[in-house]
């Protein structure tokens, strides 16, 4: 969390600025446009604004407000840091929740769509959604999708009297066939996507049957069984110094604060129970169970596979698509790297279960870990596919669309969008023969594996 002395708050809220503060502005205020990202930023006197453009559009997209020399807090708590480079003319902004950094050059103006209203008519609307798509979503060519073609066959169907329930219906048919559960319509209420087939949303019913399921069957004869970050995480000790860790998403760990200091204060605290002295001295191996995970922050991943090596090592690469003309150009990728953390640590063998319902955040933690020096063995099904950010853009009419525009990739330059993170070992996950037996063949075979480690895993 930032420190501000009481001057400078005071300062602040007069609507001044320390001199240091004055100086660093001074060295970010102007109009930046954003590397891979259909981006343009606007940073003067104080506000952050964001304007979202493609080739036919600029709308403006959210703001941020100044809260200490090079930093902005957007309205639901996500600090922004912008740092420019020596020669002024480039910087990069980080986003607290998030890894990596998006690279700025200094732009003279605003494009000049930026200075006149966007229609709000129908063919208008078509027209920015299907060109937001094609500038930036990466995967057309791997899904079978030609874009160009959807727009010939739905834009002739729209006209002034298009309604917006029909629009609704055109944006959900256009992107049903990616599957993608990062791409999103929505329009107030109503929010249209699809997932990857033959795998279920990890929703908060979901979760909550499975959780009950696993405390029954699997924790029966567990020692220590115990709720952290408002439920996100359970930790329990199995017989023969193994221990149980489940994590239903990387976000929502301090209930209504949203900032993420508060999530990160709260994991913090939930990990220095789990992984604290007296028990990483004892245990043997470790159970993540991250069958129903639903995502969130990419950080948060990172902060608890720091608590699992002493060694660093390269997680993944971050990198964006780059060109609205070429989707096989993309910003040079970022590397992530995992650094152990300062106190006790587990850094014996683990077994991370994963599923079609292990989504965003919970598949970049578990690419975090492909690479962990040590013991580590996926076992169950693949998991969604889904590992960009998502990037939420305004639509002229008042809708908007979610879509992701990233990769992240492995040591050897792999990625798993689409497919998923497939499993070492494979075993049904949460089926309805499962739940009916009251079977969890998964998390057997991760006892059983973990028990007998040293030998083979096939």
């Amino acid at each position: 969390m930032r420190m501000v002395t009481t001057t400078a708050v005071a300062l602040a809220l007069a609507g001044q600025a320390t001199p240091a503060a004055t100086a660093q502005q001074s060295t970010i205020d102007g109009i930046w446009r954003m590397d891979g990202y259909g981006t343009v930023l606007s940073i003067r006197n104080g506000t952050f604004q964001e304007y979202q453009t493609t080739a036919v559009s600029c709308l403006k997209g959210d703001s941020a407000q100044w809260t200490g020399p090079g930093t902005y807090t957007t309205p639901d708590g996500v600090v922004l840091t912008v740092r420019a480079r020596e020669d002024r003319d480039h910087a990069f902004l980080r986003a607290d929740a998030s890894v990596g950094s998006r690279n700025l050059r200094r732009i003279p103006a605003l494009p000049n769509a930026c200075a006149r209203p966007t229609a709000e008519d129908p063919r208008t609307t078509f027209d920015v959604f299907w060109q937001t798509f094609e500038e930036n979503y990466p995967f057309f060519a791997s899904k079978g999708i030609d874009w160009h073609k959807v727009r010939d066959q739905y834009r002739p169907q729209l006209h002034t009297g298009t309604t917006r329930d029909e629009l609704y219906a055109v944006f959900s048919e256009m992107v049903e066939p990616l599957r993608d559960a990062h791409v999103v319509v929505q329009d107030g209420n109503r929010v249209f996507s699809q997932v990857r087939p033959g795998t279920v949303v990890p929703t908060g019913e979901l979760d909550t049957k499975v959780k009950k399921f696993i405390v029954e069957r699997d924790l029966k004869d567990a020692r220590n069984l115990q709720d952290f970050a408002h439920g996100r995480i359970t930790y329990a000790d199995l017989p023969g110094g193994q221990g149980y860790l489940r994590i239903s998403g990387f976000g929502g760990y301090a209930g209504d604060e949203t900032s993420y200091a508060a999530q990160l204060a709260e994991l913090d605290r939930a990990l220095d129970t789990v992984l604290g002295q007296e028990r990483t001295q004892r245990l043997r191996s470790l159970i993540i169970d991250l069958r129903i995970n639903g995502g969130g922050s990419d950080a948060l991943g990172i902060h608890i596979a720091e608590r699992l090596t002493d060694t660093p090592y390269l997680a993944y690469s971050k990198r964006a698509r780059n060109d609205p003309a070429d989707p096989t150009r993309h910003t040079r990728p970022q590397p992530v790297y995992v650094t152990p953390a300062q106190g006790p640590r587990h850094t014996g063998p683990v077994a991370v279960l994963t599923g079609g319902s292990t989504f965003s955040a919970g598949e970049t933690f578990t690419q975090a870990l492909m690479d962990r020096p040590g013991k580590t063995v996926r076992i169950g099904q693949p998991t969604q596919g889904v590992f960009s950010d998502v990037m939420p853009r305004k639509l002229p009419n008042g809708m908007s669309a979610w879509l992701p525009n990233e990769e992240f990739l492995t040591r050897s330059g792999r990625t798993f969008d689409g497919t998923g993170i497939p499993p070492h070992l494979t075993e049904p996950v949460f089926t309805k023969e499962q739940f009916d037996k009251k079977r969890d063949s998964a998390f057997d075979r991760a006892v059983n594996v973990l028990r007998n480690y040293g030998g083979s895993t096939s």
